[in-house]
C-alpha cells in the first residue's frame, strides 16, 4: 500500500481556499442544527465522495439538506430531502466570496434562514467571508490526496473508537484546525472554566477527555502529523512511553502532547499497525496518569463475552 504524501508548503494557497470553504460549510450546519455536547453538531465528516455534513434539519426538520465536497466531480454538491440540488464548480478562480454568496442565496431559496458570524475563525484570514478574493485556488491533485489521508485515518480511527466501551465522539473533521479527531471521555466532570474563557473551549472541555488527531499541519507543526492529548493534563504523562519509538511528546499550551509524524510512516509496510499503536499508547498514558478504569472501559472480543 503506497500512502499519499502532502508536504505542507507544497499546497498553501488550495489548503487555505478549502479551510475557508470547510469553516463556510461549518457555519451553515452550525446555524441550522440542534445543539449537541462537545460541538458534535457542527462537524463534517469524510465519505466515499469526498467531506460531508450528512443531513443537516431545514424548514423547522420538516425536510433536510447536505452539503457534499465531492473531490471526484471536483464541486460543491447541495441536496435537498425536497429532491432539489445544485452543484457549484471549485475552478481557479472562483473566489471564496463568491463561493459564499452562491451557497447562501441556495440555502436562502429554500426557505433556510441562517444567522452566523460571517467571518473565518482563528485563521490569518479575518476578512468576512462574502469579501474574501485572494483565495480561489483549487490543486485538485493536492486535494485528492488530502482526501487519501483522511479516508484513510478515518477507517483506522473508528476501529480504534471501537476498543473503548465508554463515551465517544463520532470520528469527525473539525472545521477549526480542519484536524480529524475521536475523543474519548472516562465520565468525570470539570469544573467551570474561568469567566473569561472562549464558549468554544468551555464546551469542549467540560468534562475529562483523552483526544486523538490527524491534520495535515501547521505553522508550529508545518508537516502532517497525529496527535494526542489528555486535558486536564495529569501529573508524569510526559514520562510515559511511546510507541513507536519515532512518537514523541513535545508541549503545547503548557501541557505536554503526543506527536507522531506521518511522513515517519510512510515507508514502513504496516503503517496501520504503527498508527494503532501510536494511539493505544496514547491512550495508555492518559489513562494511567489521570486514573481512568483502564480494564472496565476496554471492549473484550465477541468470543470473550
Amino acid at each position: 500500500m503506497k500512502l499519499p504524501s502532502l508536504p505542507y508548503d507544497s499546497w498553501t494557497e488550495t489548503r487555505l481556499t478549502l479551510h475557508l470553504i470547510f469553516q463556510i460549510i461549518g457555519k451553515i450546519r452550525l446555524a441550522s442544527s440542534p445543539r449537541k455536547n462537545h460541538w458534535w453538531y457542527i462537524t463534517e465528516y469524510i465519505s466515499s465522495k469526498g467531506f460531508t455534513t450528512h443531513s443537516i434539519p431545514m424548514n423547522d426538520g420538516i425536510n433536510t439538506f447536505e452539503i457534499t465536497l465531492n473531490v471526484h466531480s471536483k464541486s460543491i454538491q447541495i441536496e435537498s430531502s425536497k429532491g432539489e440540488s445544485n452543484e457549484l464548480a471549485l475552478n481557479d478562480g472562483y473566489t471564496v466570496g463568491q463561493f459564499y454568496k452562491d451557497i447562501m442565496a441556495i440555502i436562502d431559496s429554500w426557505g433556510q434562514k441562517l444567522k452566523f458570524i460571517p467571518k473565518p475563525l482563528d485563521l490569518i484570514i479575518e476578512t468576512p467571508f462574502a469579501e474574501i478574493t485572494e483565495y480561489h485556488h483549487y490543486d485538485w491533485d493536492a486535494i485528492h490526496k488530502f482526501w487519501q489521508m483522511m479516508l484513510w485515518n478515518d477507517g483506522i480511527f473508528k476501529e480504534f473508537s471501537g476498543r473503548f466501551y465508554g463515551k465517544t465522539c463520532p470520528v469527525h473533521l473539525y472545521w477549526h484546525h480542519l484536524d480529524l479527531t475521536v475523543t474519548r471521555f472516562s465520565g468525570k466532570s470539570l469544573p467551570p472554566m474561568d469567566a473569561g474563557a472562549r464558549i468554544l473551549e468551555k464546551d469542549a472541555y467540560s468534562h475529562e477527555v483523552i483526544s486523538f488527531g490527524f491534520w495535515a499541519g501547521d505553522d508550529n507543526m508545518r508537516e502532517p502529523a497525529y496527535y494526542s492529548y489528555t486535558y486536564p493534563s495529569p501529573d508524569g504523562l510526559g514520562d510515559e512511553k511511546l510507541e513507536p519509538e519515532s512518537a514523541f511528546w513535545m508541549e503545547a499550551n503548557g501541557s505536554p502532547m503526543a506527536i507522531l509524524k506521518y511522513n515517519d510512516i510512510l515507508e514502513s509496510e504496516n503503517p496501520k499497525e504503527i498508527v494503532m499503536n501510536f494511539l493505544e499508547s496514547t491512550y495508555q498514558a492518559g489513562a494511567k496518569r489521570a486514573n481512568w478504569d483502564i480494564e472496565g472501559n476496554r471492549v473484550p472480543p465477541l468470543e470473550n463475552l
